[in-house]
This record gives C-alpha cells, structure tokens and sequence, in this order.
C-alpha cells in the first residue's frame, strides 16, 4: 500500500488540472503523485504541484481521504492555493507518463473532459465534508 497526494487549485470557477495518459477512461486529471520515503504529505504535494504543473502552491485544508484498493493507494486530496511558478512550467521526465499539457479549465467543463457530476457539485460547494475519510474514490466522484 502507498499514498498519493492530489492538490485542488481552484481560482475564479476553474480548477488546475493535468492532461495525460491515466490507469482510467479519463485523460484529464488532478495533479498528484506518491509520497517518498522520508517526506511529509505537504513536502509531497508542494513538489509533485512544481514538477507537474509549473506552480507553487501552499497546501491547504485537507478535503478528502479514499481508498483505492484495486491499485492498493490511499489517496489523500487536499486544498491549494497558488503562490507562485508559472503554469504549464512542466518538469520534463519528472512523471513516468508525459503530461501533454497542465492549465486551468472551467469547473463547468469537468463532464465533458469525463469528471463525474459529483465531482463538479463538490467543487460548486466548497468541498462538504471536508476533512473525511470517503471510502472509494468513487464517493468523491473520481
């Protein structure tokens, strides 16, 4: 079992995401990646933002914590906010799968690029529940 942490960065109605290959139908998705030996679960988001998205962030509440046992992960979603970088800023070879593009898209959007309609309600209001362990990620829409 490993942990994965995932950073949501939403600024005016639009949230950052990555574009590249994943285990699912989607080719969209959240920023994130494994927790190494050694780092917090903060150190672990702050440098998976850097590396794949370009920006600096500064974590915040923690939202969500789910299982996903197919892939033996618990995964760990927090909030963040941007303080810096410059998006689409990608470091190259920093993740096994090429990120083809990372930018803000139009919360609005999300069903379209293959986001659950749960997923786009929790972003509408604010993440209730917040701070809660969910069971599958599928309860988080994901």
């Amino acid at each position: 079992m490993h942990t994965r942490v995932t950073g949501i960065v939403i600024e005016d109605e639009k949230i950052l995401l990555l574009d590249q290959d994943t285990d699912g139908p989607r080719s969209w998705s959240l920023p994130g990646g494994k927790v190494e030996n050694g780092e917090s679960l903060e150190q672990a988001l702050v440098r998976e933002m850097r590396e794949e998205t370009g920006v600096d962030v500064e974590v915040g509440r923690l939202l969500y914590v789910c299982d996903h046992t197919r892939a033996h992960v618990v995964h760990i979603t927090f909030e963040a906010r941007r303080v810096g970088g410059q998006v689409g800023a990608v470091t190259e070879g920093a993740d096994t799968r090429p990120i083809r593009q990372a930018t803000f898209v139009e919360i609005g959007d999300l069903p379209g690029l293959g986001f659950s309609e749960t997923f786009v309600k929790l972003c509408r209001e604010g993440f209730p529940g917040a701070g809660s362990y969910m069971g599958p990620k599928s309860a988080i829409g994901l």
